[in-house]
């Protein structure tokens, strides 16, 4: 298996084409091959300010809008039960996918920030998408340390996709 793009769109900013899906799958393949990391899948929605002021406010206490934001799904909690799967004789057990967890993205604030930063919308809805990524697996930017190392793996992914600057 390989890491595996599912992707939504729940906005009506910008129409997403199969090129530009295309480009995020070469991203994720990049990012995983710099992070290890061959196998998975990712759920990828594009939403507008309204959805993700919402959900920024339900999942982190913060009411406003942000630009992205990742759910990992391989994060352990103590006592979480296991999960035990029943297979009945003479059955197979479908593969189940390692599912990596969940970024979405708002495409107004993605908008809004290509503007500020002067570059194309593309190359910041891919930063972000780099992003999300970075932080389903773990990574942080909450000092000045983790916040160069995660900046400097986006731009050597984003780099060799030609989403520079």
């Amino acid at each position: 298996m390989s890491l595996e793009l599912v992707w939504n769109n729940d906005q009506e900013e910008m129409e997403i084409s199969e090129e530009f899906i295309a480009l995020l799958e070469t991203l994720l393949q990049k990012a995983g091959e710099l992070e290890g990391i061959d196998d998975g899948e990712i759920d990828l929605t594009f939403v507008d300010n309204d959805r993700i002021h919402e959900l920024n406010r339900e999942f982190r206490g913060i009411d406003r809008p942000t630009d992205v934001l990742s759910f990992a799904m391989n994060e352990s909690v103590e006592d979480e039960p296991e999960i035990i799967y029943e297979v009945e004789e003479g059955e197979e057990l479908e593969e189940i996918p390692n599912s990596l967890g969940d970024i979405i993205i708002s495409v107004t604030r993605a908008k809004e920030q290509a503007i500020e930063y002067g570059h194309s919308l593309e190359r910041e809805l891919g930063f972000l998408f780099v992003h999300g990524f970075l932080h389903l697996l773990g990574y942080d930017h909450q000092d000045e340390t983790s916040e160069a190392e995660m900046m400097s793996k986006q731009e050597i992914v984003l780099s060799q996709v030609g989403l520079t600057r």
